[in-house]
C-alpha cells in the first residue's frame, strides 16, 4: 500500500473533499447518485465500466432524455446528470488484466464503492478482504437492495420494490385505488442520498483512527427508516399506520385539518395545495369562497365529519379560477397555500430557484452544454461546482491509466485492442 496517493489529475480549485479519491463501480441512479454527491463538492472519482457491453449495464447510460433528439450510448441525459465531474474509465475484469489494472487503481484509492447486488464482488475477487489486502484503510461502501446479510440476500431488486417492501409506497394511495407510491424510483434517489452519508462517516472513522471499514448497505433497510413516526407508532402503541377506512394521502392522517388536499385549477393539469388548520383559517376561507354552503363547516368537526363533500365543494371553486390567482388570494388571507409547481414552474419560471443555483450548465464531450441538477446546499468556503459532464465511455482512459497507473500510450492502446479496456 503506498504511503501518499498520487496526487489528483484534474486541475479544478480545491473542494471540501479534493483530498479523497473514489475507485467508482456503482451505477444507475442509487450507487452514481452517491458518487455525484462527493465529485460536486470535489472528490477524484473514477468511474469504471465495462468495455464488452459498452457501459449498458447501467441502463440508463444511453436512455432518455435527448438532446435534439440525438441518441446513442453516449447521449444519455439521465445518466449524464448522475455522471458529472466524474471520470470515465472501462475495464474488462474477466481479464487478468483487467484485474490486475482495477487492483492498482484500488491501491491509490480512498474510497471503493459499488451497488452490484449482493456477492458481486466476492465473485469478481474483490471483496473486503482482498480489497484490504491491496489498501489496508480502504473504505468501502457496497449498496444492495437487501444488503449482504439476513434472509433476503439473495433477493435483487430496483427502487419500486425496495418501496413496496418497506412500507413506503403504503403510505400513499387515495380512497378506492391501489397503494400510489411515487411514480418514480423515490428509494433510488434516497439510497444514493443515505450511501453518500455512509461514505462520509466512514472517512471521518478513518481520518480520526486511522481505520478503513466496510459499510454494508441496505437500500431496504434505509426505506424502512424513511417510515418515520407512523412505523414507531404501529409497533410500541399498536396503531395502524393510516386510521380505520380508505386511505387518502392528502388529507391530514391526525384527523385534525380540513380542508387539507390537493385541489384543481383551471386550465389543463392545473391544481391548488391548501390546507385549513383551525376555525379562524376556514373563516377566511369562506370570505374569499363567498358562497352560502361555506356556513355549513364553520366547525372543525362539521368539516372533518364531512371531508367527502368538503372537498367537492372546495375543489369545484378552485376549479373555476386560475391556480397562481387562487394561490396569491389565500396567502394573503394568512392560508397555507401553494400551487403544485410543474418541472417548468420549478426549472425556468422560479427565479428564486435559478438564484439559488439549482441548475447549472455543464461541458459534455458529445452533447455540449446541458443543464444538469445542482446540489440543494450551500458551503460558505468550500462549495460544491459542478461544470464538467458526465463521461462518455472510456473517455479518461488516457488520464487515469497513463496519468495516474503510469502506462505508455502504446500499451494502453494495447490494452484496448485486447479488449482490456
Amino acid at each position: 500500500m503506498p504511503d501518499v496517493s498520487p496526487g489528483p489529475l484534474t486541475t479544478r480549485a480545491p473542494g471540501a473533499l479534493s483530498a479523497i479519491r473514489v475507485c467508482d463501480l456503482s451505477g444507475q441512479l442509487a450507487g452514481a447518485g452517491a458518487t455525484r454527491f462527493l465529485a460536486a463538492f470535489g472528490a477524484e472519482v473514477i468511474r469504471i465500466e465495462d468495455p464488452v457491453d459498452q457501459g449498458r449495464w447501467d441502463i440508463i447510460r444511453g436512455g432518455p432524455p435527448y438532446v435534439d433528439g440525438r441518441q446513442g450510448n453516449d447521449l444519455g441525459g439521465a445518466f449524464n446528470n448522475h455522471n458529472v465531474e466524474k471520470l470515465g474509465v472501462t475495464l474488462n475484469l474477466r481479464t487478468a488484466r483487467g484485474r490486475e489494472l482495477l487492483e492498482r487503481l484500488v491501491a491509490v484509492s480512498d474510497v471503493v464503492t459499488e451497488n452490484f447486488s449482493a456477492g458481486v464482488m466476492e465473485r469478481l475477487g474483490f471483496g473486503y478482504a482482498r480489497l484490504r489486502e491491496l489498501r489496508e484503510d480502504v473504505v468501502y461502501v457496497s449498496n444492495s437492495g437487501f444488503g449482504h446479510t439476513g434472509p433476503y440476500v439473495r433477493y435483487k431488486t430496483f427502487g419500486p420494490i425496495v418501496q413496496a417492501v418497506s412500507g413506503l409506497t403504503f403510505l400513499s394511495g387515495l380512497p378506492g385505488r391501489p397503494p400510489a407510491g411515487w411514480g418514480y424510483s423515490y428509494m433510488d434517489h434516497m439510497g444514493g442520498n443515505v450511501m453518500a452519508t455512509a461514505i462520509l462517516a466512514a472517512l471521518v472513522h478513518r481520518n480520526r483512527t486511522g481505520e478503513g471499514q466496510w459499510v454494508d448497505m441496505a437500500c431496504a433497510e434505509a426505506a424502512v427508516g424513511f417510515t418515520g413516526p407512523g412505523l414507531l407508532d404501529a409497533t410500541v402503541n399498536g396503531r395502524p399506520q393510516r386510521t380505520a377506512g380508505p386511505r387518502h394521502s392528502n388529507r391530514d392522517e391526525r384527523g385534525e385539518w380540513a380542508p387539507h388536499g390537493i385541489y384543481p385549477a383551471a386550465g389543463e393539469d392545473r391544481w391548488v395545495a391548501l390546507a385549513c388548520r383551525c376555525d379562524d383559517e376556514w373563516r377566511r376561507i369562506a370570505e374569499l369562497i363567498d358562497e352560502p354552503w361555506t356556513a355549513d363547516f364553520s366547525a372543525a368537526a362539521a368539516r372533518l365529519a364531512e371531508q367527502d363533500r368538503l372537498d367537492g365543494l372546495v375543489g369545484g371553486w378552485t376549479r373555476r379560477r386560475g391556480r397562481d390567482e387562487t394561490v396569491k388570494a389565500l396567502q394573503a388571507a394568512g392560508v397555507p397555500a401553494d400551487r403544485v409547481a410543474t418541472p417548468q414552474d420549478r426549472v425556468d419560471d422560479d427565479p428564486a430557484t435559478a438564484g439559488w443555483g439549482l441548475w447549472p450548465e455543464v461541458e459534455h464531450t458529445a452533447m455540449g452544454r446541458v443543464r444538469v441538477d445542482g446540489v440543494p446546499a450551500h458551503l460558505s468556503e468550500t462549495d460544491w461546482r459542478i461544470e464538467r459532464g458526465g463521461p462518455c465511455l472510456g473517455e479518461h482512459n488516457e488520464r487515469v491509466f497513463c496519468g495516474l497507473l503510469g502506462l505508455r500510450r502504446d500499451e494502453l492502446a494495447e490494452l484496448a485492442e485486447e479488449g482490456v479496456v
